[in-house]
């Protein structure tokens, strides 16, 4: 028997309908040899720390690191059924063909299963670019070999190794940092998310520190025998910041004064015939970025839109791709798929009509093709009225970007005329459209000429123009602007090309950048959803919480260039370029390196501490809640022990001794300092009958102390 072992129920049963395979049964499909079967995406996860040790259980600075020797997974709860089900149809088979996804999780779904199970047979990969049928086809006369695909498998397991040994650790240490500082709650600290968050926090921090500072242009308007036109200033180098405005307002003012009324000359003025070839076709980030542009799409919205346009629709090609070009063998499929536009939406039958397949724009490049091509409509007619508005919108995007594809450059006119007044330079550059090319095709938020640039009149070298009026305009330097979701995963892409340290450039490619295609919308949803970052209206903010993780962090955990180098690592080992041991060996020693650190502070915290806990005797230290400061015993939370803050210096033990005035209650409670401490008793669980004193603003105060 030969079985199919897919990501998602939708998948296996558009791969069975080509295979002829209809015979339903309970969680796959068969006919007599061959069977259909589904993930439910990661059936798998990566074992907790405790289901290595129960002693990891407990948060401990001297159980770190955990490092597991044989790397355990966890069947989750939710897929036991299902995994089941495919661990007894690998008994009965021979040959196991992945038909999942195809991308490093997808073959890291597949092949995490097919281990657990002990799988030891023939393996072969069913490589998917659509799932409409005629993709299926083609692709079901292509399969590879399974070791052909077989480094996606390592490099997910590395990917997903260095995250737990990453996340497990360092959130214990530095959450247990935290709180001997007086921080609450746990400090999530992640490979990719930590530095994603710094960039937020970094750009945040310019924005607020930024000082505007005032600069001057001047405009002048020039007669000449055809007309007139206005032109900008050119200031001298002396007189200008790094970026050519003018910052001296005198010598600005002067040059509006002294050519207002003068006779100038033309000394300069050319026209230039220019071509704009089209934009390249969409991968997931453009397509992200594009979308939240236009319409504020989140991206993890824009990548499940995608999905659902590839898995459901059967619309567009696989949308988790990084590639914006296409294979050159596709040119011969071109007419089908416009064919297929013109059926799906009247919208398009015009625009199919006016295309050219003979063209071949600069997307077609085999030398550029990576795992994937780029995002185009499938050659399947498709029913938009069945999608829904923001389907139909990034639908309508990828459409037009392909369709772009077979039309001509647009080419416009770039007038250049330059005018030289009491030796004072003035510019201006004026665009006249000639062919409007592809530019039919896509609206002005899409075009880099989009800015408005005037037509000029006729003139000649030498020309006299006077200039008629002149004015000074003062301005002010802007700060950054906040990342939006679509900006952030420009530059979670692009590190690599920010990166300035020469040494770091010569080992780090420009195409390096943090998180995958598939992975960055999830990242900056998980630093929403711990609240680390917010959203106001369309951009990213980092919270007080985000902040104050950042400043606890070394460089080094949330510097993105180190998480930079790891994922082109990861790219290595996919690319069969690459070892995972190395790779892992090298993630332990960083982390060892990290926690030896985290162990010097908290020692350090220790020593300076001269105060003892009046319930363990442990030295305390100076803290700070939501209610203020007070000093709090090291041994936190084995040890609530905790006293007020008096001028810098712990109050009266008498709140955690017991001693109560003659009212029946203590003094202020050193947590809130609002209620007072009272003797109460536990009323159930293995404490039941036992005295403590807790707080009088109980639930809004939950401190409390064992009585002795």
């Amino acid at each position: 028997m030969q079985l199919y072992l897919c990501e998602k129920p939708s998948q296996a049963r558009d791969i069975a309908q080509i295979l002829g395979v209809r015979t339903r049964a309970d969680g796959y499909l068969h006919n007599h040899d061959i069977t259909v079967t589904w993930c439910f995406g990661h059936l798998l996860e990566m074992a907790a720390p405790e289901g290595y040790d129960s002693g990891y259980k407990r948060w401990n600075l001297s159980t770190l690191p955990i490092v597991p020797v044989n790397w355990k997974m966890d069947v989750k709860k939710s897929a036991r059924k299902q995994y089941r089900i495919i661990q007894d149809l690998l008994k009965r088979c021979a040959h196991v063909v992945i038909a999942t996804d195809a991308d490093r999780e997808g073959e890291t779904i597949a092949r995490e299963v097919l281990a657990q199970c002990g799988w030891r047979g023939t393996v072969s990969r069913l490589w998917l670019s659509a799932l409409d049928g005629a993709s299926i086809r083609k692709a079901l006369n292509q399969i590879l070999p399974g070791k052909k695909t077989e480094p996606l498998y390592l490099a997910g397991l590395g990917r997903a190794r260095a995250d737990w040994l990453v996340g497990m650790n360092l959130t214990r240490a530095y959450t247990l940092l935290g709180q001997q500082q007086g921080h609450e709650g746990v400090l999530s600290v992640g490979r990719v998310q930590t530095p994603t968050l710094n960039l937020i926090v970094e750009r945040d921090r310019i924005i607020e520190a930024f000082k505007p500072s005032p600069y001057y242009d001047v405009v002048g308007t020039f007669q000449v025998k055809a007309g007139s036109f206005t032109a900008k200033w050119t200031p001298p180098s002396q007189i200008t910041d790094d970026e050519g405005r003018c910052t001296h307002q005198a010598a600005a003012r002067s040059v509006a004064q002294d050519i207002t009324g003068k006779q100038g000359i033309i000394s300069k003025a050319t026209t230039t015939r220019e071509q704009e070839p089209p934009p390249l076709p969409f991968d997931l980030s453009s397509l992200q970025q594009a979308a939240s542009k236009r319409w504020g799409m989140g991206a993890q919205a824009v990548l499940d839109i995608a999905q659902a346009l590839y898995e459901t629709h059967k619309a567009l090609t696989y949308p988790r791709t990084d590639c914006r070009y296409l294979p050159t063998s596709q040119l011969t499929e071109a007419s089908s798929v416009l064919a297929a536009l013109a059926q799906s939406d009247q919208v398009y039958a015009s625009f199919v009509k006016d295309a050219d397949t003979k063209l071949q724009s600069r997307a077609w490049n085999d030398k550029q093709i990576t795992a994937h091509h780029a995002i185009i409509p499938t050659g399947t007619p498709t029913d938009v009225s069945k999608m829904t508005e923001q389907e139909r919108q990034l639908y309508d995007l990828v459409c037009r970007r392909y369709l772009a594809q077979f039309y001509p450059a647009y080419e416009y006119d770039k007038t250049v005329i330059e005018v030289t007044v009491d030796h004072h330079l003035f510019r201006t550059v004026g665009n006249f459209p000639q062919v409007p090319g592809w530019h039919c095709l896509l609206g002005s938020s899409e075009l880099s000429h989009s800015e408005d640039k005037p037509n000029l009149p006729p003139v000649t070298m030498n020309e006299h123009a006077e200039a008629i009026n002149a004015r000074l305009e003062t301005k002010q330097t802007a700060p950054p602007v906040r990342y939006t979701e679509g900006t952030l995963i420009a530059a979670m892409k692009s590190i690599g090309k920010e990166i300035s340290d020469p040494k770091l450039k010569q080992v780090l490619r420009e195409t390096a950048g943090i998180g995958t295609e598939a992975t960055r919308a999830g990242i900056i949803e998980t630093l929403l959803q711990r609240g680390f970052v917010k959203k106001s209206k369309r951009h990213l903010i980092s919270t007080d919480k985000g902040r104050s993780l950042i400043e606890l962090l070394p460089a080094s955990i949330k510097d993105p260039s180190t998480t930079a180098l790891w994922e082109q690592a990861l790219e290595d080992i996919a690319q069969a370029c690459g070892d995972l041991d190395t790779f892992i060996t090298g993630q332990i020693k960083w982390i060892e390196n990290i926690l030896y650190h985290v162990q010097e502070q908290v020692a350090e915290i220790t020593v300076e501490s001269q105060h003892a806990c009046p319930l363990c005797a442990k030295p305390l230290i100076r803290r700070k809640s939501k209610h203020g400061w007070f000093w709090g015993c090291t041994a936190y939370p084995e040890c609530k022990g905790a006293l007020p803050g008096q001028q810098g210096q712990p109050g009266s033990s008498s709140q955690a001794t017991g001693q109560h005035t003659s009212s029946g209650t203590s003094e202020l409670c050193p947590m809130c300092q609002t209620g007072h401490l009272v003797q109460r008793t536990v009323k159930g669980g293995k404490n039941k009958g036992k005295s403590f004193l807790g707080c009088t603003q109980y639930p809004k105060c939950n401190y409390f102390a064992w009585s002795r």
